[in-house]
C-alpha cells in the first residue's frame, strides 16, 4: 500500500458519490414539493409531451361541460316561454269555444275576440322578449344555433346543433292573427330605402316609416324591427316575418291594410291566409280548428326542445367520463408518486449522511503519514 498526500483519490471517491446522492435528494425534494414529477423538460422529455396533450384535452373538455350546460340554459329558457304560449293557446280556445254558442250577442262577441286579441298581442311580445344573451328564440330569428361540446376541432363529432325556427312563436302569433292583414315579400332588402306607407280601410289609420340609407337594413327581421320600432306604426300596425321569410304586416287596430306596395324594396301581397274571427259561431268553430293546429306545432316543438335537453344531459355525463379518464392518464404521467419518492428520498438521505461521514474519513486518512516523518 502506498501513502500520498498530493492526490487523495479516496476522498475524491466519496466526493462525488456524495455529488450525485446531493443532486438525487435535491430532485426528490423538488418533486415532493411541487407534487409533479416532471418539473422541466429535462425531467421526461416525451413524457412531458404527451402530458401536455392530455392537460389541453382534459381543459378543453371542461369548457366543453360548461358549454353543454350553457345549451340547456337555452334550452330550458325556450322550453319554460313555451309553456306560457301553451297557457295562452289554451285560453285562446276556451274563447273559441264560447263563441262558437250563438246565445252570444255582438256584445259578447266583442269582448271575446278583444281578449283574443290581447292574447295574440302577448304571443308576439313573448316571441321577441324570450331571448338568451341577446340571441331572441322565438321569433324565427335564431335559426340553427351550434354549440361546442367536444374539445375538439371538427363540427361532427364535437357540435350539437339544433334548430329553433321550429318553435317559431311570431309564426303562431301571425297565424291566429284576429286583424285584417296583407304581406308584403321583401325581395331585396339592402335596397330597402325612403319612406315606407300603410293605410288601413274599415278603420281608417295611416302610418309613414321613414327606412333609411339604401343598404343600412340587411334582413327582413331588421326591417320587422325597423317597422315595430316606430311609434306611429305600432299604434295600428304589427310587423312580422313567417316562415318563408317574408314580412308579414297586420293590422292591430280592427281595419283592413289597403293592397297598396309599402314603398321602394318591398312588393305588393295578397291578403294574409289564415287568421281567426270569433264574429260568428262557425267563424268560431273554424279558430277552434286553427287553434288546435298551433297547439299542436307548439307541443312538437316543445317535445323536440325536451329531446335536446335530454342529449345534452347525456353529453355532460360522457364528458365528465372522459374527463375523469383524461386527467388520470396526465396524472400518471406527469405527477409524482409521493410514496415512491418518499422512499428515494430517504434513500438519498441516508447515502448523504453516510458520504458525508465516508468524506471525513477518506480526508483523515492521509494524517498516518505523519507517523513516518516523525518516526
Amino acid at each position: 500500500m502506498s501513502l500520498r498526500i498530493n492526490q487523495n483519490i479516496d476522498a475524491f471517491n466519496s466526493y462525488r458519490n456524495l455529488s450525485v446522492t446531493q443532486g438525487q435528494m435535491s430532485k426528490s425534494l423538488e418533486k415532493l414539493s411541487s407534487g409533479f414529477r416532471i418539473n422541466r423538460a429535462a425531467d421526461d422529455a416525451a413524457g412531458l409531451a404527451i402530458s401536455e396533450g392530455l392537460r389541453s384535452q382534459a381543459g378543453g373538455l371542461k369548457v366543453a361541460v360548461r358549454n353543454a350546460q350553457d345549451g340547456i340554459s337555452v334550452v330550458q329558457t325556450a322550453e319554460g316561454a313555451l309553456t306560457e304560449v301553451h297557457s295562452v293557446l289554451q285560453r285562446m280556445r276556451d274563447l273559441a269555444v264560447q263563441a262558437g254558442n250563438d246565445t252570444n250577442n255582438a256584445d259578447a262577441r266583442t269582448a271575446i275576440a278583444g281578449e283574443a286579441t290581447q292574447l295574440q298581442s302577448e304571443l308576439t311580445r313573448i316571441s321577441g322578449a324570450t331571448n338568451f344573451n341577446g340571441t331572441k328564440l322565438l321569433d324565427g330569428s335564431a335559426n340553427t344555433l351550434e354549440f361546442q361540446v367536444g374539445a375538439g376541432s371538427s363540427s361532427g363529432d364535437n357540435t350539437i346543433s339544433f334548430n329553433f325556427d321550429t318553435a317559431d312563436v311570431a309564426a303562431v302569433a301571425t297565424a291566429l292573427s284576429t286583424g285584417g292583414g296583407n304581406e308584403y315579400a321583401v325581395v331585396t332588402p339592402t335596397a330597402v330605402t325612403g319612406n315606407w306607407t300603410f293605410t288601413t280601410t274599415g278603420v281608417a289609420a295611416t302610418s309613414t316609416v321613414a327606412m333609411g340609407a339604401a343598404g343600412s337594413l340587411d334582413t327582413v327581421h331588421q326591417v320587422a324591427d325597423k317597422l315595430n320600432g316606430d311609434s306611429g306604426f305600432a299604434a295600428s300596425f304589427r310587423a312580422t316575418v313567417n316562415q318563408d321569410n317574408e314580412l308579414v304586416v297586420n293590422a292591430t287596430n280592427g281595419g283592413t291594410l289597403a293592397t297598396t306596395a309599402p314603398g321602394t324594396g318591398g312588393a305588393a301581397g295578397a291578403a294574409v291566409a289564415g287568421g281567426i274571427s270569433f264574429n260568428t259561431a262557425s267563424n268560431a268553430r273554424n279558430a277552434i280548428d286553427a287553434i288546435d293546429t298551433q297547439i299542436k306545432a307548439v307541443s312538437t316543438a316543445r317535445a323536440n326542445l325536451g329531446s335536446v335537453q335530454n342529449r345534452f344531459e347525456h353529453t355532460i355525463n360522457n364528458l365528465n367520463v372522459a374527463i375523469e379518464n383524461t386527467s388520470a392518464a396526465e396524472s400518471r404521467i406527469r405527477d409524482t408518486d409521493m410514496a415512491q419518492e418518499m422512499m428515494q428520498f430517504t434513500r438519498a438521505q441516508i447515502l448523504s449522511q453516510a458520504g458525508t461521514a465516508m468524506l471525513a474519513q477518506a480526508n483523515s486518512a492521509p494524517q498516518s503519514v505523519l507517523s513516518l516523518l516523525r518516526g
